[in-house]
């Protein structure tokens, strides 16, 4: 187990509750040869991490606490978007313009406003 600035199928875990509600990581990419037991992450007595190949599932090594974090969900903009990506300007709302002033955007290509 160890840090990778590029993220890579050996990346990949699976995660799943166990029995007792622990959490429990396999590997998506490594598996047993002979039974096809997946690999999955623990922990030793000392903190560093063991082989996959040698945590089961029911050992408390691989048994992990599960913490709930604050989720945000972004998504990328879509061109529907774009009209809303001019940064606005201080001192009120927006007025309505009737003229069809070009918005500089996409790297200095004019867009109108719809």
């Amino acid at each position: 187990l160890f840090l990778q600035e590029l993220f890579t199928a050996e990346c990949k875990f699976k995660e799943s509750v166990f029995e007792n509600y622990y959490v429990i990581y396999s590997s998506m990419l490594y598996r047993q040869k002979e039974s096809g037991r997946a690999w999955f992450l623990g922990l030793n007595k000392e903190g560093q991490a063991m082989k996959g190949n040698r945590v089961k599932k029911t050992k408390p090594a691989a048994h992990f606490l599960p913490k709930p974090i604050e989720v945000a969900m972004y998504r990328e903009p879509s061109l529907h978007d774009v009209g809303e990506a001019v940064p606005k300007l201080v001192g009120g709302p927006p007025s309505k313009s009737t003229t069809s002033e070009p918005v500089v955007m996409n790297g200095g290509k004019p867009v109108n406003k719809p």
